[in-house]
């Protein structure tokens, strides 16, 4: 036993020891919640050999570290620099505290916490990851063929979220307790499972099932997939539910079974979206430039706008596959291509061997299906089987679709993979915003300090599901981060169904005219600011004279724009026939000359 003068010499190091360690309090916003944050911090701290904690709260991430000031100034320096791919910081904020607070001991992840204002910065669903990818298509591994493989980099967020902090218990995975293999996985800081709140394998997680038109099982798991495969090859129509919803699943090479597709959906001539087994077979059928390649293997997965390649004018890939079908996209230079964004859809690819028809699962002018019982009530008229699952889906999320002009990526529909994702604007200070956009094409905005978050693709307002749609997104987005607008942005049109619900929401209302909003929308994603020319060639709006306006030159800012030019007024016979009708437009534009 030591003496008491030894005694007291380790407790005077251990006191100089102590004097010298700090303690920083570190607040992360942004996309930093199911995009592997806090396992990425847990292994910096822990190599920079920090006490401490990380944990999720409403609005973002909480660290809490210990030790040298230079090992706390490393963390606070590496964190933007080295954080997740997916991970997007708004803002990191830090303050250094009295360490006598609290020992700290080591570096743990806390569990997450309740309380105080929500920050809508819900990370997108991600495409399967290299890594997952692999081990779904390596024989013999524990995941091999399962349809719901993902890690902490890559699979559903959005659409299984039901509350924030995102833990697993405020997910649609919490009715699937984890086996000791995936809990292990989970509580392992070096796996890249590391607490991703999806995590699953085919002993305790999520399988499929196919049924008939009718609803009556016909098999499951392994065989279910194997069956549904063969169904797609023998010119079978399915629907199949994805990460968001239901897809129509098709032979794209069979002209047959996709003019059939077409009558039964009742879409004439819109192109249909291509899913292709890989990048090699897509550009059997595609030219696909660098930045093209890039989109269509991003974690956002989008479908892209491609130009087909032709042979001999027949539309036929130049490959060795057979060339798709002319009714896939008729008379159109251009296909929407995707390519496997989740372990289902790859294996499915990888079963088929073929480009498949992937389009929303819903009748045209319909919301996607999302639930089971409600694609064979809306759907089994369309298609011959059903491939479902059973987790549950929180909301709605169909395919973005993307496309590169001049070099740029430019979304033209913001679905999967980017919403809800924010933009962020200039204004200093704005209040509290919620856009409810117009009849067509319609989604959700809402503004939070300075960044707008935009809900997933709702669609045309034209039919009763269709409007359910943007009353539920409205519900879903409020009550998820806990918003309430002070001021509601909705179309000048006082009939469309979006700005009938504006005024009488509650909230003073503030009427947009259409196509400045175009061109207030192409300001923001360009970061202008000032006063712009703005040409809208987006067919029509109501003016504010009450007339129907088309194709318009305004001189505008962010809160104003003057008219300065516009193409002649003509008379629309039929009102809204004419859109559906240009033949009435035609014969009026030549009375009106």
């Amino acid at each position: 036993m030591p003496d008491k003068e030894t005694v007291s010499s380790l407790k005077a190091l251990k006191s100089r020891q102590t004097s010298r360690l700090k303690r920083v309090r570190v607040s992360v916003s942004g996309v930093v919640q199911g995009v592997g944050f806090r396992p990425f911090i847990y292994r910096l701290a822990s190599s920079l050999g920090l006490a401490g904690y990380v944990m999720n709260l409403p609005w973002g991430v909480l660290i809490e570290a210990e030790g040298e000031e230079g090992e706390l100034n490393e963390l606070i320096l590496r964190i933007p620099r080295e954080k997740p791919p997916l991970a997007r910081i708004s803002s990191l904020e830090f303050s250094f505290l009295d360490r006598s607070l609290i020992d700290l001991g080591t570096f743990t992840i806390a569990k997450s916490a309740a309380g105080g204002e929500l920050s809508p910065a819900v990370p997108p669903d991600i495409s399967t990851c290299e890594e997952c990818r692999a081990e779904t298509l390596q024989p013999g591994a524990r995941r091999y063929l399962y349809p719901f493989t993902n890690c902490t980099n890559c699979g559903p967020r959005l659409t299984i979220i039901n509350a924030l902090p995102y833990d697993r218990p405020d997910t649609t995975m919490k009715g699937f307790e984890m086996c000791d293999a995936c809990r292990g996985e989970y509580e392992s800081p070096g796996d890249r499972r590391f607490h991703a709140q999806p995590i699953a394998c085919p002993d305790c997680g999520p399988h499929v099932e196919l049924w008939d038109c009718n609803g009556k099982r016909l098999a499951d798991r392994g065989d279910a997939m194997a069956m549904a495969a063969e169904l797609i090859l023998r010119g079978e129509i399915l629907a199949v539910k994805g990460l968001g919803g239901f897809l129509l699943v098709a032979n794209a090479t069979d002209e047959k079974t996709v003019v059939g597709l077409r009558k039964r959906k009742r879409r004439e001539e819109k192109p249909l979206a291509v899913l292709f087994p890989s990048l090699d077979v897509t550009r059997e059928y595609c030219e696909v430039s660098p930045m093209e390649e890039r989109l269509l293997t991003s974690p956002e997965s989008p479908i892209v706008l491609l130009k087909k390649r032709y042979d001999k004018g027949k539309g036929k890939g130049k490959g060795k596959g057979k060339g798709l079908a002319e009714a896939v996209a008729p008379g159109n230079p251009y296909l929407g291509a995707m390519l496997p964004y989740s372990p289902l859809h790859l294996i499915l690819s990888e079963k088929t061997g073929i480009p498949l028809i992937a389009t929303s699962g819903n009748l045209t002018d319909e919301p996607i299906c999302i639930d089971n019982s409600e694609a064979v009530r809306r759907l089994s008229g369309i298609v011959d089987f059903f491939l479902v699952h059973t987790r549950p889906i929180a909301r709605y999320v169909d395919d973005s679709v993307a496309r590169v002009i001049l070099g740029r990526e430019m979304v033209v529909r913001r679905a999967r993979g980017y919403a809800p994702l924010p933009i962020r604007h200039s204004a200093e200070k704005m209040p509290r915003v919620m856009g409810v956009g117009g009849h067509l094409k319609n989604n959700i905005a809402l503004s939070l300090g300075r960044d707008v978050f935009v809900s997933q693709h709702i669609g045309d307002l034209e039919t009763l599901e269709a409007r359910d749609a943007f009353l539920q997104t409205i519900a879903d987005l409020t009550r998820l981060f806990d918003y309430r607008a002070e001021v509601v942005a909705c179309d000048m049109h006082p009939d469309y169904f979006s700005t009938v619900w504006a005024r009488k929401n509650g909230a003073p209302v503030i009427p947009v005219q259409h196509h400045h909003a175009h061109i207030a929308s192409c300001m923001m994603e360009n970061e202008l600011d000032g006063r712009v020319l703005g040409v809208a060639w987006d067919g029509t709006g109501y003016g504010t004279d009450g007339t129907v306006w088309g194709g318009e030159f305004l001189l505008a800012d962010y809160t104003s724009f003057d008219r300065v030019a516009h193409l002649k007024t003509f008379r629309l016979p039929g009102s809204e026939r004419s859109v559906k009708e240009p033949r009435r437009s035609a014969l009026s534009v030549l009375y009106e000359t």
